[in-house]
């Protein structure tokens, strides 16, 4: 049987205000790609991150899950510091570069499982930073310089293979 592609196109996030955390995305330099509103009261926008080949969808009743619920998202960059600083530039509350002391302690759910500054070696999949939007929603900036083997082509900002 012929293998069929799968590829995550969006992800729903929870919001509280649609038009204030669209205000949010756009000042971050994320591209609006949608914005419709319907009669019955469904209303969904969708933002992509720059250079990302998925994107981000919230709006009104299209879901269940209580605004800023939404944990690790990824969003990977080639570098972490320059992002880190892009993003603070235009109003978001990164945190501080961190490495894993512990496995998954990136997640922030194993106790003092993180390490001040980039991974020893800026190790590929090693650094992160966080953020928050204006809801709580939370991302996980990850940097990668070197793909593992098998990975499929990235578009837009690249990245070596």
């Amino acid at each position: 049987m012929k293998q069929t592609d799968l590829k995550v196109e969006a992800v729903v996030i929870p919001v509280s205000d649609v038009d204030r955390s669209k205000q949010f995305y756009q000042r971050l330099g994320w591209r609006l790609d949608a914005d419709f509103a319907f009669a019955n009261g469904f209303r969904v926008v969708q933002v992509t991150p720059p250079g990302s080949p998925a994107s981000v969808q919230f709006g009104t009743r299209i879901t269940g899950q209580k605004p800023g619920t939404a944990e690790g998202v990824y969003l990977v960059v080639s570098d972490i510091a320059a992002a880190r600083e892009r993003l603070v530039s235009l109003g978001a509350d990164v945190s501080e570069i961190f490495h894993p002391d512990a496995p998954g302690a990136q997640f922030g759910q194993i106790p003092g499982g993180r390490a001040d500054g980039p991974a020893p070696e800026h190790a590929s999949y090693g650094s992160f930073a966080t953020f928050r939007d204006l809801d709580g929603n939370a991302y996980l900036i990850q940097e990668v310089t070197t793909r593992l083997p098998g990975r499929v082509e990235h578009h837009g900002d690249p990245l070596p293979e």
